[in-house]
């Protein structure tokens, strides 16, 4: 079997990859545009693509021989698996996977936030630190607030486990469906907007897609108010960017911890010119074992589909 992975591996990955399949790995850093992915469709038979790759629908519009992406990261809203299934290619994705190492950097991003870790290094890396005084970049206390997690699902319980045991954190959440036994306790909030205005730190932990695109705009940052933070790191375009830079300066919101962005890898240089805002460079499951679990469970699914078992993990 033809495999086409779309950007460069862990070294145990490309190795378990390229010992099992006729694979062909791209050095490269920017994702595959449509046209790239169209022709890398007609000529492989399976492709392991990633976040950046465009696998838009005009990208299946021809009769290609590809019969399965098997996608590196559980996020996979950069492929219209619409568009696959009616080219009759499926579709899967890495879920287990990524849980743990995401949940850690929600975490990262809610303590380097409230605690003005950021601003506080650059100050010292500038030398302008005169030692220490009692009310020198007076944070916001973590332990025992009250963190809003909207979308319940794997990544969203880790968090909310974390914040719970780690930190006595009151835990509500925002879900679509009704989640039941949590061995933890945690409220269920029916309206989004009531989570929001309830919450000291709103953490974004729903799929990206046309369905939650731009689910946090103007008014729900209002909610939220201005002793309050957002954390996103789900998909970028799920806060409206514009939206965020312009509650931040009014002093609407407290501040913000990002990983994630609208139009990545660009990133707003008002975002990056704000002391209240944690900005990190998509690192939710840069860990060398996080990153090659991945691979093997993009792996999974190349195996079942070679051998014509049913796919593990299959979104389509």
């Amino acid at each position: 079997m033809k495999l086409l992975v779309t950007r460069r591996m862990t070294r145990a990955a490309e190795h378990a990859l390229s010992a099992r399949f006729e694979t062909t790995i791209l050095d490269r850093e920017e994702g595959l545009s449509e046209a790239e992915a169209a022709q890398a469709m007609a000529e492989y038979d399976a492709i392991m693509p990633t976040l950046g790759d465009r696998f838009s629908a005009g990208a299946f519009s021809g009769d290609p021989r590809c019969r399965l992406l098997a996608n590196f990261g559980a996020g996979f809203n950069h492929i219209d698996v619409s568009a696959a299934a009616g080219a009759g290619i499926a579709v899967t994705n890495t879920p287990d996977a990524v849980t743990e190492a995401t949940a850690d950097i929600a975490l990262t991003l809610i303590l380097a936030t409230a605690r003005r870790a950021g601003e506080g290094e650059r100050l010292l890396r500038r030398g302008e630190w005169r030692g220490w005084q009692p009310t020198q970049l007076l944070g916001r206390h973590v332990t025992g607030a009250t963190v809003g997690i909207i979308g319940m699902g794997r990544i969203g319980k880790a968090i909310a486990q974390r914040c719970h045991f780690g930190f006595g954190m009151r835990v509500l959440f925002h879900n679509r469906s009704t989640v039941s036994a949590l061995d933890f306790p945690a409220r269920q909030v029916a309206d989004l907007e009531e989570l929001l205005t309830q919450s000291d730190f709103a953490v974004v932990a729903v799929p990206g897609g046309a369905g939650t695109r731009h689910m946090i705009g103007a008014a729900e940052l209002d909610k939220l108010g201005p002793r309050s933070f957002l954390i996103n790191i789900a998909r970028g375009d799920i806060v409206q960017e514009a939206a965020l830079v312009q509650a931040l300066a009014g002093g609407r919101i407290a501040g913000a911890g990002l990983d994630v962005y609208e139009h990545e890898p660009q990133v707003s240089p008002d975002l990056v010119a704000m002391e209240n805002v944690t900005l990190l460079p998509h690192l939710g499951t840069a860990a060398e074992e996080v990153r090659t679990a991945m691979a093997m469970r993009a792996m999974n699914n190349l195996i079942a589909h070679d051998e014509g078992r049913p796919l593990p993990d299959r979104v389509n």
